[in-house]
């Protein structure tokens, strides 16, 4: 929070892209804190969305560029875990990316995209649906309705 306010919604973007990448933190806890800051709904909304798709095209861009094996030996993910993740998102295909935000899952979601080497544009544009209607529940959820 003290990031948040001594960076604004610069501190918003870059703290939901690391939310969004292999660091374990809630992005939507930073949405809360600019709410209570009382920038507009929709900038926080789009800020919050444009900052985790980024952080989410990270982890995709990683799959890209890993092979499997690298995951598993520096970032200690079970082959098991992967290879479910994968066998649901070649399933789904590039809307898998839809659950990207999804926590636990999400990061392996956007690896597992990347790997299949998903095309990126699409994935890009599914991801940042999928993250934008996360916040727009999440908004819901804390009773701030009625911000278009």
């Amino acid at each position: 929070m003290v990031m948040l306010h001594s960076l604004g919604l610069f501190g918003l973007f870059l703290g939901c892209m690391l939310a969004a990448t292999i660091l374990p933190f809630s992005s939507e806890a930073l949405v809360a804190g600019a709410m209570a800051m009382h920038y507009p709904l929709a900038l926080i909304i789009l800020v919050a969305s444009l900052g985790n798709t980024a952080g989410g095209m990270i982890s995709f861009s990683m799959g890209w560029l890993c092979k499997w094996e690298w995951l598993e030996k520096y970032f200690k993910v079970k082959r098991e875990k992967l290879m479910k993740i994968h066998a649901r998102v070649e399933k789904y295909g590039v809307w898998a990316a839809l659950f990207s935000w999804a926590p636990l899952v999400g990061d392996l979601i956007a690896i597992a995209l990347g790997l299949m080497r998903i095309n990126p544009w699409k994935t890009l544009l599914v991801m940042f649906v999928g993250k934008t209607l996360r916040y727009v529940v999440t908004a819901n959820l804390l009773g701030l309705t009625g911000w278009f």
